[in-house]
């Protein structure tokens, strides 16, 4: 509880020492009744006299010091914000289900935090993904689909995230990669207190290949997409970020702070030191079960595997060898590992500078990712398993800790939510929702649908938009070009069909359904479910 006479030493009117050391004691009584005027007449209303006016003086004193008290109270008790991010990472951990997979430090984390079992991105690709959750708006609105459109370029007066957090006197900083800084890209250093922090470049252990060497069809291809190199944890970027990461909340203990760390892993190539590719048994990996383009889903709706197919050795058209699939899912887990060995140092120096209890921590993966369902790779798809992603929101002290949710939510609503759960003042425009309720009980109800884009040029067709909705029971998607009346469907059940390996938008009978889920999508985000 306050104790009013530790912070504030008054001095009453009518006599009594005020000043000295700051220390509980007694508040002196009134003085001592004096000679006033007579009092009212009988029947009259009761009026103030000198006295009482010279105590309701006093006591708004001791009222307003209470209350400047209470004022520095509340700042000193502002909640940090731990923003981790890692790069392609699926829900493919320990606490998702994958008992194969060892991230013990993640696993830690979601025994301490809400675990989002239904959590989705806006896109799959790492730049518009997180424009969108960056700024809390969609894709659509920010006019970002691709890696090298920079965020402000279409949207110059918005307010980022952790700039929402500098502007109201936090410690704005960001290590690893938080925004999306390659592909012609560059960092946003209106959103941080200070410069963006860069790792060193990591050493090349592989040997460069050469185009003609038997098993390469790619001419430009030189680099092989995984690698096992004998190297410390240090030197690697995932490494360096997260030495920087526990230098700065050592630093920042004693000042709130939003915090962003960023992992680059397991982004291909996937690279890891060679004692996280030995904690697994690459014959005991499993592969994915269902292989093909859904059955009725238009050829466009698959990405071919062209970011994987970039590198030296993978065939450029047609199936992935069986084996390299293994060695690609083998070195995709020890990237896991490696990021979650780094991110367990990070949660231990939390830990270590007594943070945990005022710090909010949140874990997400920018987007999805395929590694081998519906015969592709990577990211860039409408389907279940490129847009689904971890994430994990950690409060402190909530009885909620160590539960999971089921309900369908966004990465668009991280803005929101964490901007509330900081008593911080929300802009306008924001394009997602406080989830804030679902922290308090992860079972409350909840009706909102998750919405996910993407957009790709498509021969004979146009530049086409994919709108993917995601419901409880279905996931429907209505490809369309500006212009053009034809619309493209594709319908999957992912209650009797969670693999997606049959479109029903063609199904007769599920006619009626498709054009409820159309007007449903076309509602959008604010729209409600009916399932």
């Amino acid at each position: 509880g306050l104790v009013v006479g530790a912070c504030v030493s008054i001095k009453p009117p009518g006599g009594g020492g005020g000043g000295g050391p700051c220390r509980p004691r007694r508040v002196p009584g009134p003085p001592p009744p004096r000679a006033g005027p007579p009092p009212p007449p009988p029947g009259c209303r009761n009026t103030f006299g000198p006295t009482t006016i010279r105590r309701m003086k006093w006591i708004a004193t001791i009222l307003a010091a209470v209350s400047v008290a209470t004022s520095t109270f509340a700042a000193e008790q502002k909640l940090n914000v731990l923003f981790i991010v890692c790069d392609d990472l699926r829900p493919e951990l320990g606490c998702y289900g994958n008992e194969m997979v060892k991230s013990p430090n993640i696993d830690a984390l979601a025994k301490r935090s809400v675990q989002f079992d239904r959590a989705y991105c806006q896109l799959a690709l790492c730049n518009p993904s997180r424009s969108s959750f960056l700024s809390g708006r969609r894709p659509e609105t920010l006019r970002v689909f691709d890696l090298k459109t920079f965020l402000r370029d279409k949207n110059p007066d918005l307010t980022t995230l952790p700039e929402l957090f500098k502007k109201n006197g936090y410690a704005a900083l960001s290590f690893g990669k938080i925004f999306h800084t390659g592909n012609g890209n560059h960092e946003d250093d209106q959103s941080w207190s200070e410069k963006a922090w860069k790792p060193k470049r990591e050493p090349s252990t592989q040997p460069k290949h050469e185009a003609e060497e038997p098993g390469n069809e790619d001419p430009n291809a030189t680099e092989l997409p995984y690698e096992a190199p004998d190297l410390d944890d240090n030197v690697m970027v995932d490494g360096q970020t997260a030495n920087a990461v526990i230098d700065a909340l050592a630093k920042n203990k004693d000042k709130p702070f939003f915090i962003g760390c960023g992992s680059h892993k397991p982004h291909m190539p996937f690279v890891a030191p060679r004692k996280y590719w030995d904690m697994y048994d690459g014959n005991a990996i499993k592969l994915a079960p269902f292989q093909q383009t859904p059955k009725g889903a238009p050829d466009f709706a698959s990405n071919n595997a062209s970011e994987l197919r970039r590198y030296w050795g993978v065939p450029k058209k047609g199936p992935i060898p069986e084996d390299l699939q293994r060695n690609l899912i083998h070195s995709y887990f020890a990237c896991v590992t490696f990021v979650d060995t780094q991110l367990g140092r990070v949660m231990d120096a939390l830990d270590k500078n007594g943070l945990r209890d005022k710090t909010i921590v949140v874990l997400i993966g920018d987007h999805g990712y395929q590694l081998g369902e519906h015969g592709t790779w990577n990211k860039r798809t409408n389907w279940e398993i490129a847009t689904r992603v971890p994430l994990l929101i950690s409060m402190p002290g909530s009885a909620s800790n160590g539960q999971k949710c089921e309900a369908l939510v966004e990465l668009v609503d991280l803005y929101p939510t964490l901007a509330a759960a900081c008593g911080l003042t929300l802009p306008d425009k924001l394009e997602g929702y406080d989830i804030g309720s679902l922290l308090k009980d992860p079972n409350a109800k909840w009706n909102h649908a998750s919405f996910t884009v993407y957009q790709k040029q498509v021969k004979n067709f146009g530049l086409a938009l994919g709108r993917a909705m995601r419901t409880d029971q279905y996931r429907f998607i209505e490809w369309a070009v500006k212009g053009n009346d034809k619309k493209v469907y594709e319908l999957y059940d992912e209650t009797n069909d969670p693999q997606e390996t049959v479109n029903l938008a063609d199904d007769p009978t599920k006619k009626a359904l498709v054009d409820e889920l159309t007007q449903e999508l076309h509602a959008g985000w604010k729209g409600t479910l009916e399932q």
